[in-house]
């Protein structure tokens, strides 16, 4: 298994473009803004450079980690303690990965596994960080859905970019 830098490369811009749109006030960032308790004076009191920069670096270890929730064929490479090139390795496993290397790497697979992750992780993390800190479910369901389809996109491109 190699990994596909362009496709992780290209995942990692989803959450910055999609976040452009879905916090912009034609979409919901007026209702996050009023929901979060932002303010247009706060928004701008940040450096928006190191902001977009840090966010950009995390979000390239967000895109190599969905790899490994989205491509079933790490499991098997895992399984062998992870350098399928060792010597020593049964010959059944080169078998296996024979018959079934790209099985389940398409576009709509990665985005089933974002679907799953944005539901059973980022759901249940954001809506009890969420009640701890007073927010409306509103204000829990902005956040909830944009992470949800960041996911859905970017393990589409992680997965099905093969």
């Amino acid at each position: 298994m190699e990994f596909n830098f362009l496709a992780i490369l290209v995942a990692a811009v989803v959450p910055m473009v999609l976040g452009f749109l879905w916090y912009n006030p034609a979409l919901f960032g007026n209702a996050w803004m009023r929901e979060s308790g932002m303010t247009e004076e706060k928004m701008k009191s940040g450096n928006m450079g190191v902001i977009f920069g840090v966010s950009f670096l995390l979000s390239i270890v967000l895109a190599f980690f969905t790899q490994f929730f989205s491509i079933h064929q790490f499991g098997a490479v895992q399984m062998i303690g992870g350098d399928p090139t060792v010597e020593g390795i049964l010959p059944s496993f080169q078998a296996f990965m024979d018959d079934y290397g790209t099985a389940f790497r398409s576009f709509k697979h990665g985005a089933l596994h974002g679907l799953i992750m944005g539901l059973t992780i980022v759901f249940p993390i954001m809506a009890t960080n969420g009640l701890f800190e007073r927010k409306s479910w509103k204000h829990i369901f902005i956040n909830v859905g944009y992470w949800t389809v960041t996911l859905v996109i970017m393990n589409a491109i992680v997965c099905g970019w093969v």
